[in-house]
């Protein structure tokens, strides 16, 4: 299998000069898609909620990506429909969640509001307005049944989840595939002209993540404090990869959803997983000291605790669907992927303006476009 063609020439083939609506522009993967389109030429509407930490990354470099900046909640129906109707979008890139898994035991029906109803939201506002465009639904690769299987999960497996916010992905899952069946069904796409895809991603890292409870962000905190990392979780697995690996899975199934290296675009109206090798698929203990040596001093100390809620000890996903099918695989092993993201946080904790913040995302894009 060949890497993937995400060259800056291909997509920008699909996305120049296009309409694009992106949900959660505010959030970390959010913010890094809307810099990409930015770079790609395409003309970006922005929906979500304000930025929720401080620092953002959307407040230091996603800003430069979304031309049109809409302020608004995604359980709120109408906001939705009104948002098409002001981007006329011709690709929907559907990103906005409440995306942690320990808030979900704090805030389950909220979390259940947001990431189920606000995606049904989404795909009723294409349906009521008569929207024709590509649209890729992202979720999560927590959306599968959990079993602790050492092998990686395949996009036919059952939807499920131990905690809320997984099972509301797995919901979200089984929403897209209620809407495709009923409303844009793959073989009827020239008259419905709606071409609808989920993406299901690893664990994402890189420059700008700031939420709680994630161990990159956790990390991050405590190197620049000179301060041991608390870990919770050492020895959980997960699949980890740079936040650059999915989008750019995003982006070409975006464009075989709008025919762009295609003349059969409904056969890509399917869940698809964007994952890193097996070499990527790390536990948690190995994150922190991958960190610590890139930042280039630090130390972690266990902190696990018997009573915290269940996480999922082993997670891994199949990515052969993507390699044969899109031609898509993971371009940075595990260590030039933290060895990105320390220093593009390096760089911030030295005291770097948004601008200097700004080119290093695109440096770091371009070099993951070189391959």
């Amino acid at each position: 299998m060949t890497a993937h063609p995400v060259s800056l020439s291909a997509l920008r083939a699909a996305y120049e000069g296009r309409r694009v609506l992106l949900t959660g522009h505010t959030g970390f993967k959010g913010a890094w898609l809307a810099l990409w389109l930015k770079e790609l030429g395409a003309d970006v509407t922005g929906l979500a909620l304000d930025p929720e930490t401080s620092p953002s990354l959307y407040q230091l470099v996603g800003r430069h990506g979304v031309v049109q900046d809409l302020r608004g909640d995604i359980r709120d129906r109408q906001t939705v429909i009104d948002a098409v109707r002001e981007a006329r979008p011709e690709y929907v890139f559907h990103l906005a969640a409440q995306a942690l898994v320990r808030r979900s035991y704090a805030e389950p029906v909220e979390t259940l509001a947001t990431n189920v109803m606000g995606t049904a939201n989404v795909l009723d506002a294409l349906r009521t307005e008569g929207a024709r465009c590509a649209t890729v639904i992202v979720t999560s690769d927590k959306c599968y049944e959990n079993r602790e299987w050492t092998w990686g999960y395949r996009e036919d497996e059952p939807m499920g989840g131990h905690d809320v916010y997984s099972m509301s992905k797995g919901a979200a899952e089984l929403v897209v595939s209620s809407w495709r069946r009923s409303f844009f069904a793959p073989a009827k796409l020239s008259e419905h002209g709606v071409a609808l895809a989920t993406a299901r991603a690893g664990n994402v890292v890189g420059g700008g993540d700031w939420s709680d409870a994630r161990i990159v962000p956790d990390c991050i905190r405590a190197l620049s404090k000179g301060e041991p990392i608390g870990v919770r979780n050492p020895l959980s697995v997960r699949p980890w990869q740079h936040v650059l690996e999915p989008l750019g899975g995003y982006l070409l199934l975006g464009a075989r959803l709008a025919g762009h290296g295609t003349d059969r675009p409904h056969d890509y109206c399917e869940g698809w997983n964007f994952g890193p090798t097996l070499d990527a698929t790390r536990n948690v203990r190995e994150v922190a000291e991958a960190l610590i040596r890139a930042w280039g001093e630090g130390s972690w100390v266990d902190q696990r605790d018997p009573r915290a809620p269940h996480e999922a000890g082993l997670l891994r996903l199949s990515i052969e669907k993507a390699a044969t099918r899109l031609g898509w695989l993971p371009r940075w092993d595990f260590d030039t992927t933290f060895g990105h993201t320390a220093t593009w946080y390096r760089a911030h904790a030295n005291g770097a303006s948004p601008e200097a913040l700004t080119a290093l995302c695109r440096k770091q894009l371009h070099a993951y476009m070189a391959g």
